[in-house]
Formats: C-alpha cells, sequence, structure tokens
C-alpha cells in the first residue's frame, strides 16, 4: 500500500475516531443527569431509534451524552436535550451516542460457515448472483466478512450494508482497520483481502478494492415506516439488534424480513435471539439461523 494522501488523510480521520470512541471521560459532578432528563433521554431514543434504554443504562446515558454536552458547550442535560429536539443534526448525533456498536470479523464463525455452504451451491449452480444485507452493520466487520466469503466461493453477489448510526458507518466504508482488529484471521486471508500499509501507515490495513466493489453502504433506521422497494435477498444478517426493540416490534421486524427473503433464503439472528421462531414462515436451520419458508 503507497503513503499517498488520501489514504493518510483517511488514517487520520481513522486515528480521531477511534480516540473518540475510545477515550474516557472523569466523572463531573456538577453535571447531572437528573431523574427528569433521563426520562426524556430514554422517550427519544425510543422515539428516535426505536432503542428502548433501560433503567440500568443510567451511567452509560451519562458518560456519552456527556461529550455531547461538553463539544455543543451546554450547560446542562436539559439544555443539551433541548438542542437534540430541536437540531436534526444533533439528533443524529444523540443517536450515534447511544448506539452501542460491538463488532468483529467473523463473530459467531458458524453463521459464516453457513453463509459459505450457501455460497459454494449458489457458485456451483451458476444460478443469479447472491443479494445479502447486513442490518446493523456496526464499523463494517460483518459485511467485510460476508464479503471475504463470497470471494473465497467464488460466487458472484452484493452485500447491502446498512445501520443507523452515521459515525460508524463513516468507518466501514472506509474499510481501514489497526492491525490488531484483524489479528485473528487466518493470514492467507489477511493476505487475500487486505493491503498493508507501510512506512507512516504501519500498522494499519486496508480492504482491497475487489472487496469493496462488493459492498455498499447506507443508513437505514429499522423504525422506519415505509422501507424503500429493492429486489428481496438470499440472506439477511441481523445480530444483537432486535435486543433494543419490544417484542411487538421484534414481531413486526421478523414479518418484514420474511417479506425480504426469497424462499429458502436464511435470516441469521445473534447468539441470544430466538425472534423469527415464533413466525410460521421460517424455520430452524442451524444456531439462531432461520430459512425463509416457501408459501
Amino acid at each position: 500500500m503507497g503513503r499517498g494522501k488520501s489514504f493518510s488523510v483517511q488514517l487520520d480521520k481513522a486515528a480521531d475516531r477511534s480516540l473518540a470512541v475510545g477515550a474516557h471521560l472523569p466523572d463531573e459532578p456538577a453535571t447531572l443527569l437528573n431523574d427528569v432528563d433521563f426520562a426524556l433521554v430514554r422517550r427519544l431514543i425510543a422515539d428516535y431509534a426505536g432503542i428502548k434504554l433501560s433503567p440500568q443504562k443510567r451511567n452509560m446515558a451519562y458518560n456519552r451524552l456527556l461529550r455531547r454536552l461538553r463539544a455543543r458547550g451546554a450547560g446542562s442535560f436539559g439544555g443539551y436535550l433541548d438542542l437534540v429536539q430541536s437540531e436534526p443534526a444533533e439528533r443524529q448525533a444523540f443517536i450515534n451516542a447511544l448506539t452501542t456498536n460491538l463488532t468483529a470479523f467473523f463473530r459467531e464463525p458458524h453463521h459464516f460457515e453457513l453463509l459459505g455452504g450457501l455460497a459454494r451451491a449458489r457458485a456451483g449452480e451458476r444460478r443469479a448472483p447472491m443479494r445479502i444485507w447486513s442490518t446493523g452493520c456496526s464499523t463494517g466487520e460483518e459485511p467485510w466478512s460476508a464479503a471475504m466469503v463470497l470471494r473465497e466461493a467464488g460466487c458472484a453477489g452484493s452485500i447491502h450494508a446498512t445501520d443507523i448510526d452515521t459515525d460508524v458507518l463513516e468507518a466501514a466504508a472506509a474499510g481501514l482497520y489497526r492491525g490488531e482488529r484483524v489479528g485473528d484471521l487466518d493470514p492467507q486471508r489477511l493476505k487475500q483481502h487486505f493491503l498493508r500499509g507501510t512506512g507512516t501507515n504501519d500498522g494499519w490495513v486496508s480492504v482491497r478494492p475487489e472487496l469493496r466493489a462488493l459492498v455498499k453502504f447506507a443508513q437505514f433506521n429499522l423504525q422506519t415506516a415505509a422501507w424503500p422497494a429493492q429486489d428481496r435477498f438470499d440472506a439477511i444478517f441481523c445480530r444483537n439488534v432486535v435486543i433494543y426493540f419490544d417484542k411487538e416490534f421484534q414481531h413486526r421486524l421478523a414479518e418484514r424480513f420474511a417479506q425480504m427473503l426469497l424462499p429458502g433464503g436464511v435470516l441469521i439472528v445473534g447468539h441470544s435471539e430466538s425472534f423469527p421462531a415464533a413466525n410460521p414462515k421460517f424455520r430452524s436451520c442451524g444456531r439462531t439461523a432461520y430459512q425463509r419458508v416457501a408459501t
């Protein structure tokens, strides 16, 4: 990988994001998230993103929103929440701050083994390219992992990667990662799919152009009333997302996913999730994986 200016600028931005996410802020007893303000935080994040923030998340909300309060120079949480309600840009920053993004390459590997089997079968049948949707793509490890599976299987396809958080989408689309983020990947897989930085870029890797060509990123809120019309998918990843939603919305989401999947397509959920099981349009086809039943 060269040492061109554009890549260096991308690395600077990635480093800034890393510092912003990892920074620890000391407590500020004078700036309190009182009962009234926390109740409003919970109501706003539910209205804006469908996230049901439990009372036990108060300290988390305090620490994350304190960064935004400081950045905007607000004197209190009440004043900051006024900005959230009056400014669309701050509303998005509020959503970004309260969204948890925990991910890794090939996290829950049995899911990618399942996808690999489907991809190899599709490649052998020479049917239409596979279409995959990563509904909560976070910083990109999930869709890039799916793209690696397609390439390794010799299967043509495309991956639609979405998230409600604009900050993590920017990081995902950049495709730049510190070396420790890819440290668990097989060396051959790492060489096949990533470019290593040199010189001032040492310690970083970048997704190869061949992989980038398979993935398109876009912001999307699963709570949106009207989903855009598009061709149906062969596989949908919705892992560790619905834990934020109430049971009623989980049931509606399963129905929507059923409509978005081709018959025989698979819905892959998180390790502690089972919301598709109650929907008769799905049947279990593996660990936290459900196949769309033909109807």
